[in-house]
């Protein structure tokens, strides 16, 4: 078991945050049988293709470790928007001590592996970069826009409950117990959490595990399966016709993807709308009773009301 303890420097700096490079590790874990949802098998497909020609052995010693697999391959991302590029630059300048010490932690035989620190660093992390190149960023549109539908109704359960509520229903294996985070682990540790706070990290290529990052000098990160894995490969309806010809295509859309909370930006990065479209959009909805809107921290959050939801259904009295 591993015991988060959430004190009063910590409980209000509880974050969320999108890491590209745990996707592109949790992809290549999935391709290899080590874990996996059957929701993925359509990408599987391809993948199994694209990676028959991937030079990454290396990396698969590594990821085939049962308790520990290093974090510095996925340093904690500083917000929702942080990019696969910024990640692994900042592997590239891991320490070679710290690459060291994280890599003799690992459990599993890395034998393969360069003798020295920063050439296994190196190596590792050009692997990386083809995993995400090849299997991860042809889809990431897709991957980023359940991740940030995860985010959307975790930010408003965080703004609607606090944190209590924020934490409660991420996992079966995560538990809020006073001030304490339990996470159901093969390891034993306990770390009270400092100003840092703690940064939660959906992951579509978690399921079924949970993860947590607490070696120093990394922030302190949990990380957990997004909602919505099994509809990630499955083909968006389009709008129905009879409601775009009422609202438009646009509006039609942005009504679809409210099915929870969610703020402009969440909106204009899942679907590929211009933020200052969307916000357009959002406004006209709103206005006409369709939408209400409430402040998150610095952001305002999205919900249809009783009368969208209608709308949609097709039991609103103009439709």
């Amino acid at each position: 078991m591993i015991e988060l303890v959430l004190t009063r420097a910590s409980t209000n700096r509880v974050r969320f945050a999108i890491s590209p490079l745990e996707e592109a590790l949790g992809a290549v874990q999935t391709l290899f049988g080590l874990r996996g949802h059957p929701a993925h098998l359509p990408w599987l497909t391809e993948a199994a293709r694209r990676a028959s020609t991937l030079p990454i052995g290396e990396l698969r010693l590594v990821l085939g470790a049962r308790h520990y697999i290093t974090d510095f391959l996925s340093p904690p991302p500083s917000g929702p928007r942080t990019t696969a590029q910024a990640q692994l630059a900042e592997v590239r300048r891991t320490p070679a001590e710290q690459v060291a010490t994280e890599l003799a932690m690992v459990d599993a035989d890395l034998g393969a592996l360069p003798d020295d620190p920063q050439r296994a660093r190196d190596l590792l992390a050009d692997q990386l970069e083809l995993v995400w190149a090849e299997l991860v960023a042809p889809h990431w549109p897709k991957i980023r826009e359940t991740l940030a539908a995860d985010i959307a109704y975790r930010s408003a359960r965080l703004a609607e409950g606090g944190t209590a509520l924020a934490l409660a229903g991420l996992h079966p294996q995560i538990r809020l117990a006073g001030a304490v985070l339990a996470v159901e682990s093969r390891s034993r540790a306990r770390l009270e959490l400092d100003e840092r706070g703690l940064a939660l990290l959906p992951c579509v290529f978690a399921w079924p595990r949970v993860g947590v990052m607490m070696v120093p000098p990394w922030q302190p990160s949990v990380l957990y399966p997004a909602r919505g894995v099994a509809e990630l490969w499955s083909s968006r309806p389009a709008p129905d016709a009879a409601l775009t010809a009422v609202v438009g295509r646009t509006k039609a859309t942005l009504l679809h993807a409210l099915d929870a909370p969610a703020t402009t930006a969440a909106l204009a990065g899942r679907l590929g709308f211009a933020p200052s479209t969307v916000s357009e959009h959002l406004t006209a909805l709103r206005d006409a009773g369709l939408l209400t809107a409430s402040r998150s921290g610095r952001g305002v959050l999205y919900r249809r009301t009783p009368l969208g939801d209608a709308l949609l259904d097709g039991s609103a009295p103009w439709t």
